[in-house]
């Protein structure tokens, strides 16, 4: 195989989530994968999925393709009452954009404060990936077979570029059928594809940065990369960290542009481990909601870099573990959800206040990035979102639930009476009177989990970076 090598006030939080098809392990070599295809199998315990995490590889791709339509979509001004009124008292402190796309023909846009530009966390590691799709584009732009072996084959050993992160991955070994669920160490391997599954599923910052490392030399030494050890070491003992931080900005903005998108509005500017970002030099990182809607929209059409980029991309979000934050409603069980999240949460001295996860009483960021598509039999509705928010003391993680049930609920509403008229003019079957007239549900009809593993879904200690 190829080689190559402060709760004190801020707390930054990543959710343990785990992504693409359970049967990508063939075309991927991603080892989780296996281990899920294993435990469903019976061999062994775990990989619970709901009805919508069991897509096929096969069936997880840009559903845009003939579309070229580009994204300057009007406001729907119900839509965008509808948001603002579910958001209540609290509707200064979000910033929304939704496009639904249920009704291919006639698209709905609407946005509620979506212009502001706020830290979006883990959210910019979705912008880590597309920076390494474009730069392997780049490298090869009509030979996807080379980027797809390179992915898959070339193995990455884990040095201090992992140090620190709290976040747990899970190790598989497909021979001995051995599981483990821990920290990465220095030490550790993986192939590239193994590491893009760490950053984008279990939102692994070790694994971020590895990729952000592997990032700076894909670009410096393009059809070489990988290279061995000796000429690694020999790039990064002749380059400083500002220089090396030069050329990794000048490659996420340059990946951002070249794809359409606006670096004043979506930049992911540092690296996500303390050793990082003393190694390499960067600067804020920051997430607009629009921009995002841009960026799914563009995945979407298959434009996302190109067509093989998108479908991967995409397969990477694709949600195959137990959902949490925005993704956790159980009325989205049976649909697909592509989804990325980050939270920054801060607190000061306050009496009677208790700092809690997500809880914040100084700042109480939390950012979810969505694709929803479903139900499994019949894949009527698709819509994208994305969701920032800053509200103070309230528990983020169950505010982004309880507003994804409301958001789908209100899609539900303009588009039911349709799609059951089209299915019944198709089979002759009644259709049913006021499907679509149903009263916006207010989220206490269905189970909310305001649960210590939506804070901590692995259990570990919130990030110190």
């Amino acid at each position: 195989m190829r080689q190559a090598a402060f709760l004190v006030g801020i707390c930054i939080f990543a959710g343990s989530v785990q992504a693409y098809p359970i049967d990508g392990y063939p075309h991927t070599g991603i080892r989780r994968l296996d281990y899920c295809t294993a435990a469903r199998a019976g061999e062994t315990s775990g990989c619970q999925l709901p009805p919508g995490a069991t897509l096929s590889v096969d069936d997880v791709k840009p559903r845009l393709l003939e579309s070229t339509a580009p994204f300057d979509f009007p406001s729907d001004p119900e839509y965008g009452r509808q948001i603002r009124d579910m958001l209540g008292e609290d509707s200064a402190r979000y910033g929304i954009a939704l496009l639904d796309l249920t009704d291919r023909d006639n698209p709905a846009y609407a946005e509620h404060n979506a212009d502001i530009r706020e830290n979006v966390g883990s959210v910019g590691k979705m912008l880590v990936g597309l920076a390494f799709f474009q730069t392997l584009a780049d490298i090869y732009p009509t030979n996807v077979e080379a980027r797809h072996e390179l992915l898959k084959n070339t193995w990455i050993t884990a040095d201090e570029f992992v140090i620190s992160d709290h976040h747990k991955a899970l190790f598989w070994d497909v021979d001995t059928r051995e599981r483990e669920y821990r920290q990465i160490r220095v030490g550790d391997r993986g192939s590239l594809y193994d590491w893009l599954d760490w950053m984008l599923s279990a939102s692994n910052n070790s694994a971020a940065s590895t990729i952000e490392k592997q990032l700076i030399l894909l670009k410096h030494f393009g059809a070489d990369y990988p290279v061995d050890a000796e000429r690694e070491a020999e790039f990064f003992k002749t380059h400083d960290a500002t220089e090396l931080g030069r050329i990794f900005l000048d490659t996420m903005n340059g990946a951002v542009i070249r794809n359409g998108l606006d670096p004043e509005l979506i930049r992911q500017g540092s690296f996500f481990t303390r050793t990082g970002k003393q190694r390499v030099a960067g600067t804020t990182s920051y997430g607009n909601p629009r921009e995002f809607v841009h960026l799914l929209y563009l995945m979407e059409q298959g434009q996302l870099v190109d067509q093989y980029s998108s479908t991967e991309l995409k397969r990477l979000l694709y949600m195959t573990q137990r959902r949490i934050r925005y993704a956790s409603h159980p009325a989205l069980n049976s649909y697909a959800v592509y989804f990325k999240s980050g939270s920054l949460y801060s607190c000061k001295p306050e009496p009677d206040f208790v700092c809690k996860q997500y809880q914040g009483n100084k700042r109480n960021q939390l950012a979810s990035l969505a694709i929803v598509e479903g139900p499994m039999d019949s894949l009527d509705y698709h819509y994208l979102v994305v969701v920032s928010s800053n509200v103070l003391y309230k528990n983020s993680a169950v505010e982004h639930q309880t507003l994804a049930l409301r958001v789908h609920r209100m899609i539900e509403a303009r588009h039911a009476a349709r799609i059951e008229a089209e299915k019944a003019a198709q089979t002759g079957a009644p259709v049913a009177s006021g499907i679509g007239d149903a009263p916006l549900d207010d989220g206490t009809s269905m189970p909310l989990y305001e649960r210590l593993e939506d804070a901590t879904p692995d259990g570990s200690r919130p990030d110190s970076d």
